[in-house]
């Protein structure tokens, strides 16, 4: 079969989609995969067709950097406002005589209305969870917010408004792009599937039958990775290091920052990944080594813990390296996935990055190196290695595409 993947957000908002994709190609499938320019580079990397949709996601957080979450969120609308008509005629170009698109990402109401142009189906995928149910509140509000009573309603509420955010861009190009009539409301019957470990979030037992968790959805291993030597030597060097990293979040003094990780660290050895932050001019103690972009399925394995943002992507890699994490959240959905990992016990409660403190992220690496949490850990780490889901992600597809 012919199948576009549809996507469009950070490099760990692609990755998974690109492991999706190669699991398909794997399985015979024909498949391109349309995302942001500079979140492309592991799909070449694995021979997987890939073409760039309009924006720059990584220029648009460093604008918006200073606003918080609230200003984050409307950046994001606004991106995807902007490019609705692009998106939706590079879209419509790519998938002429696909049998199916795999939606996903700020690019997925483009996604839903091609499919509907082309009478093909729509599938679409997560590594967020968006359907709501009654076992867990919107990723995108604090849960201390959210009583346990209204955790359905929270979701269904965060989901209409970004349908109400995005529904006017929307439908403008709906009618100037593909000549359909405006969509009136969110789409809410094609099937879900979730690049999610269910060992972090299990399957809701309220779930309608067209959500599916999968599980995580991983690339194959960085075989062919060659670590820089003074990486190597620096892990050969001494006891194994804590890892930290804050992926695409821009806007960090990143240097005043790492001078209280470095108090907090209290001598232990670290590794840390600027990501698309800048460490300026800042001299690093002998205990710390600066690296650039690193597997986290090379890195992981040989660090203790993992100090991160919370991310879906470096939440579930640290988990399922069997790492405990010490999560600090900046936006989003970082705080669901922290209170995730603190209530399976392998994170210390969230670390605010706004009031940060030598003390308070001194406790939380004690609290990660506590026997029973890195056992935990381990547990955990174990069972997300015995899941597959890429190949439960290629079945459903296969499954949904043929009626069986």
């Amino acid at each position: 079969m012919k199948i576009v993947v549809l996507t469009y957000g950070t490099d760990g908002d692609t990755r998974p989609l690109v492991a999706l994709s190669h699991a398909l190609i794997q399985a015979g499938h024909e498949v391109s995969l349309l995302g942001e320019a500079r979140s492309l580079g592991l799909a070449h990397r694995l021979a997987v067709p890939a073409a760039p949709l309009d924006g720059d996601i990584r220029a648009l957080f460093t604008r918006w950097s200073q606003s918080g979450a609230r200003g984050t969120a409307k950046a994001l609308v606004a991106l995807t406002n902007a490019n609705a008509a692009a998106w939706m005629a590079q879209t419509f170009e790519a998938t002429q005589g696909c049998d199916a698109i795999v939606v996903s990402g700020l690019a997925g109401f483009v996604g839903l209305s091609v499919a509907e142009r082309l009478a093909v189906p729509a599938i679409g995928a997560g590594m967020i969870p968006l359907t709501p149910s009654r076992e867990f509140p919107s990723p995108f509000l604090p849960s201390a917010w959210v009583p346990a009573r209204l955790n359905r309603a929270s979701l269904a509420l965060t989901n209409q408004l970004l349908w109400l955010g995005l529904r006017k861009a929307l439908n403008r190009a709906r009618a100037d792009v593909l000549g359909l009539p405006p969509r009136v409301k969110l789409w809410t019957e094609h099937p879900m599937l979730y690049g999610i470990s269910p060992t972090l979030l299990p399957q809701p037992k309220d779930w309608p039958d067209n959500a599916v968790m999968c599980g995580q959805w991983v690339p194959p291993l960085s075989t062919d990775f060659i670590p820089p030597a003074e990486l190597t030597q620096f892990l050969d060097a001494g006891p194994a290091p804590i890892y930290v990293g804050f992926g695409s979040m821009t806007g960090i003094h990143l240097s005043r920052m790492l001078e209280t990780v470095i108090k907090a660290l209290n001598g232990r050895r670290a590794v840390v990944w600027p990501g698309w932050s800048d460490t300026g001019s800042m001299t690093l103690p002998e205990n710390v080594l600066r690296i650039d972009a690193t597997p986290h399925d090379w890195l992981f394995p040989r660090v203790t813990a993992v100090i991160h943002h919370g991310g879906s992507g470096t939440s579930h890699s640290a988990a399922r390296a069997g790492k405990p994490s010490i999560v600090m959240p900046f936006a989003g959905d970082q705080f669901f996935w922290a209170d995730r990992l603190y209530r399976l016990g392998v994170a210390a409660p969230a670390v605010s990055p706004v009031r940060l403190n030598a003390a308070v992220l001194g406790d939380a690496i004690s609290f990660v190196e506590q026997p029973a949490v890195v056992d935990c850990a381990g547990v955990v780490g174990r069972a997300m290695v015995s899941e597959d889901g890429l190949a439960m992600g290629v079945r459903m597809i296969e499954e949904i595409l043929t009626g069986n």
